[in-house]
């Protein structure tokens, strides 16, 4: 299977297809790459598509050790260095987001002419200037639950957060192809990633970002309050927010027509 090596010895494994400019997929929490298998043909017409899955989940390699944001962020890096890719659009969904961020905060607009993001919030914990976080993971309390249900009832969690992501049935086939998906990522790897991923807060560097930028905004959401979305769209200078009326958190499964369609649209501009 294709893979690069990061700088810290990690193998990422990831898949491409088609040809043009290069569009690269970034899946969320507990996920993979095969996420993103209702679009990647579609959007392979028009752009070079690269599927990745971040280090702990999928086919990639579950070390010990590198789940900060700032780690994958730098696996980002080094998988656009060692395919040589230039002028490239990123697109992340749910922790795809603060990923591009924390690569853009880390190295600039190297290598990225644009970014797509689907259904994150700045900030997942509550605050007293915030209320727009995660509806279960959003305080230690919360935290240290969801922790401890990975590890315990693993299978169980997959498939409460697998339904909690989507507002429209699966066919069962899909479904258990994604659980296998989502078996793949240890307890480990995920509990480490959601402890760094979960305390972050973005809204300080957000307005520095200028690249041009969209943000798809889940309005089914029960996961992430879509007005966090939202507030990212209205605070980088040049991201677009497009409202998804009829979707949960995985806007490309509910609305995957509509999502295929306005990514094909961002990567013409």
């Amino acid at each position: 299977m294709p893979h690069i090596t990061t700088s810290d010895g990690t193998r990422i494994h990831y898949e491409e297809q088609g040809h043009g400019r290069p569009l690269v997929m970034l899946h969320g929490w507990t996920f993979s790459g095969r996420f993103f298998h209702r679009n990647v043909g579609p959007i392979s017409e028009q752009a070079r598509v690269i599927t990745v899955d971040l280090r702990g989940h999928g086919h990639s390699e579950k070390p010990r050790h590198g789940y900060r944001i700032s780690r994958l962020a730098a696996d980002l890096r080094d998988l656009l260095v060692a395919l040589n890719l230039q002028d490239v659009t990123v697109l992340g969904w749910s922790i795809g987001c603060p990923i591009i961020w924390s690569y853009l905060e880390l190295f600039g607009s190297e290598r990225i002419r644009n970014a797509i993001f689907v259904q994150q919030t700045p900030k997942q914990y509550y605050s007293a200037d915030w209320k727009l976080g995660h509806a279960a993971c959003f305080d230690q309390a919360g935290l240290t639950a969801v922790q401890q249900q990975l590890t315990l009832t693993q299978d169980e969690f997959d498939r409460g957060n697998l339904e909690s992501c989507i507002c429209h049935p699966l066919p069962e086939e899909e479904k258990a192809l994604l659980l296998r998906e989502m078996a793949q990522s240890p307890a480990h790897a995920r509990s480490s990633m959601m402890a760094d991923h979960t305390t972050q807060d973005w809204r300080d560097v957000l307005p520095r970002f200028t690249l041009p930028a969209l943000m798809m905004i889940a309005r089914k959401d029960k996961v992430l309050n879509p007005d966090g979305p939202a507030w990212v769209a209205q605070h980088m200078p040049n991201c677009t927010g497009v409202e998804f009326e009829d979707s949960a958190h995985m806007v490309f499964f509910d609305e995957t027509e509509k999502f295929n369609r306005i990514v094909l649209d961002f990567l013409k501009r």
